[in-house]
């Protein structure tokens, strides 16, 4: 029989593969991965309705965003030879995988964010 000590009681289980766990949601965890995720759900998007359709992500954040997300193999970026130059960003099949877990963290934090904000205003934590 295994010993329990108080340092075991109530310890989570650990993650085999905690490492690439974490590696995983540093990448994808981030507010602007998730949103543009959920963006770009209903097909290819170009950068400027990208920029427009995220409020507040500066072009220099959605660009490391994106590039991040093409080299996870999230996104596809897809270069037009056309005058002026069109660029698209569209999810691959990979990150199709995702969308439905990003809509599902989405309508929980709509359904809650209430909720949550009265706790932060009340709470009498330092």
């Amino acid at each position: 029989m295994a010993k329990v000590t108080r340092a075991t009681v109530g310890r989570a289980p650990r993650i085999p593969e905690g490492g690439a766990v974490r590696e995983v949601l540093d990448r994808i965890g981030d507010k602007w991965s998730l949103l543009v995720i959920g963006t770009l759900r209903s097909g290819p998007l170009r950068f400027g309705e990208l920029e427009t359709a995220i409020g507040g992500i500066s072009q220099r954040m959605l660009t490391r965003t994106l590039k991040h997300l093409v080299e996870d193999g999230l996104l596809v970026r897809t270069a037009y030879a056309e005058v002026p130059p069109r660029v698209e960003y569209e999810i691959t099949e990979l990150g199709r995988g995702l969308v439905p877990l990003v809509m599902a963290l989405a309508e929980w934090a709509m359904a809650n964010h209430e909720q949550i904000n009265a706790n932060r205003r009340s709470s009498t934590y330092p």
